[in-house]
């Protein structure tokens, strides 16, 4: 898993959408294939969501280049590190239950891992691990024989015995492996692998249908293909054709756009002070950075005129596949777009439908 680029979006002067949402996914879907096209990746999807959710979307090109299948409407797409905010969302639940404070310690939450940390990963809380300011690494040098979901615990033992890069709460560095530990402490509050916990305890109450890894059964075309930078599919498809299986927590979500838009109407009416999961000064929480700094929990926070102000975005990627998403609280909505490609021209791609999306509100 990369470290993230953050885009500086800005509205493209393109074409209005007509009134209605089916006219709207019409009008969208041949502007979408232009952008495919253009940007020379296989597949390509984008949508409007609002606190009601998916409004409107449209998906264009082939599940795998040079296949015969193309993608629709209800595919599944790697959502990679915007698993993040679902993560920080998940244990704020455990906070709104006073099961949890941000500003808890490893050393207290986990003392069992903990016993042979250093003085400084002692004093690493939640908050810093959500704010990428814990001074952990990236991601593990080597992943060894602990690339499994049931090794996180012994992962985080070993990470905390190293010397940190920076001292906790001092310096941003982002760090997949902070994520990962987050994921360990809401599987110990929640009683299960943070698979099992994010479901319970996310996903089902949001009604939302979501999985983990890469998509597809190996070696069929029924969902989108993974493809390198270089636009050719990679050797092998399915749930194995990801990041290893412990970084979960970090990066490993897949859902339809529909179902991952109910994730993100959830957190703009939570904003809004709407019924939500959370109560509203905990979404004021998740999207609230350290001072001086510009990432919160599982958001880069920017300013934009387009949004009337905060934007919260965060983009994903394991190499193979890409997704990026703009949400504008103080304007009620957000752009979503994912393509079954890594690097810089899925990147390029998924941000002009961002900003074609974007295009429609103003």
């Amino acid at each position: 898993m990369n470290r993230r680029r953050f885009v500086l979006l800005s509205a493209m002067a393109l074409p209005g959408f007509a009134r209605g949402a089916k006219d709207e996914a019409a009008a969208l879907a041949p502007l979408l294939e232009e952008i495919r096209n253009r940007r020379g990746v296989p597949a390509l999807t984008g949508g409007f969501v609002t606190h009601d959710g998916l409004q409107f979307s449209a998906a264009t090109g082939m599940r795998k280049a040079g296949g015969t299948t193309p993608v629709t409407g209800t595919d599944l797409w790697h959502l990679g590190s915007l698993t993040k905010a679902m993560t920080a969302t998940l244990l704020g639940t455990f906070v709104m239950r006073g099961r949890l404070k941000w500003d808890a310690k490893l050393s207290d939450l986990l003392p069992d891992l903990m016993e042979k940390a250093t003085r400084e990963a002692r004093q690493i809380t939640v908050r810093h691990l959500l704010t990428h300011r814990s001074g952990l690494p990236a991601n593990r040098e080597q992943w060894g024989s602990l690339p499994v979901a049931g090794n996180r615990p012994e992962i985080v033992r070993l990470e905390c015995a190293r010397p940190l890069l920076s001292r906790p709460g001092s310096t941003y560095l982002y760090s997949n492996l902070g994520y990962m530990m987050a994921g360990v402490i809401a599987s110990r509050l929640g009683g299960g692998l943070w698979e099992k916990v994010i479901r319970e305890r996310l996903f089902s109450p949001l009604g939302m249908k979501a999985g983990f890894g890469g998509t597809g059964t190996p070696g069929k075309e029924d969902q989108p293909w993974p493809h390198g930078s270089d636009g050719r599919p990679m050797p092998a498809n399915g749930p194995a054709m990801d990041n290893p299986t412990s970084l979960g927590p970090a990066g490993t979500c897949h859902a339809a756009l529909a179902e991952y838009a109910k994730f993100i109407a959830d957190h703009l009416r939570g904003a809004a002070g709407k019924k939500a999961l959370l109560p509203a000064g905990l979404y004021q929480d998740l999207h609230t950075p350290p001072e001086g700094a510009d990432y919160a929990f599982g958001w880069k926070t920017t300013r934009r005129a387009w949004a009337g102000g905060l934007t919260l975005t965060h983009n994903g990627t394991n190499t193979m596949n890409y997704a990026v998403v703009w949400m504008a609280p103080n304007k009620a909505f957000a752009a979503i777009a994912a393509c079954n490609q890594g690097g810089k021209r899925a990147a390029s791609a998924c941000d002009d439908v961002c900003s074609l999306l974007v295009s429609r509100r103003e």
